[in-house]
């Protein structure tokens, strides 16, 4: 057996063991109050039974992707995760982008230029695939192009080819 089909064997048994460790384990019964009569239903600190959605990471099945995207990265060398090494950066800037745009891509993880300049063609139709009604306009728009530009701070290139800032 080769060294790769040795790494992806163990990787595939550590999964496994973390997946069936999960899902076996012993959890406690949350502690449930209920709601007195005419009280009103208001989530506070106070009264778990009236606690907001449970964020990321929270339950069982958001433990399990976690573990298979940390896994994904190292193996595949992909960010399957959002990286958040500064602040976001206006992409209305980009031509073609607006606010609907800016928020589906926020949902998927796309804050600055950087992030959108540095995706490779096999990361961009993955991300294109995800923008629902704005698929393709990555392309289209050359919105990558645009992204590379303003990340390195080349606005008089970015003028010439794409028009004056707004």
């Amino acid at each position: 057996m080769s060294s790769n089909t040795t790494i992806i064997v163990a990787v595939a048994i550590l999964a496994v063991l973390i997946i069936g460790f999960l899902v076996m384990r012993p959890r406690a019964a949350p502690k449930v109050e209920r709601r007195r009569e005419g009280e009103p239903y208001v989530a506070s600190k106070e009264r778990p039974y009236m606690k907001p959605p449970a964020k990321e990471g929270a339950g069982v099945a958001d433990e399990v992707a976690a573990a298979t995207a940390d896994v994904a990265d190292e193996m595949l060398g992909v960010h399957t995760r959002p990286q958040h090494d500064g602040p976001s950066d206006d992409l209305t800037r980009l031509k073609g982008v607006g606010p609907k745009f800016v928020a589906r891509l926020s949902e998927l993880g796309i804050t600055r230029y950087d992030q959108l300049a540095g995706l490779n063609a096999n990361e961009a139709a993955h991300l294109d695939e995800r923008l629902g009604p704005f698929q393709g306009r990555l392309a289209r728009d050359r919105v990558i192009e645009q992204a590379d530009l303003l990340a390195r701070g080349d606005t008089e290139s970015f003028e010439e080819k794409f028009g004056r800032l707004g």
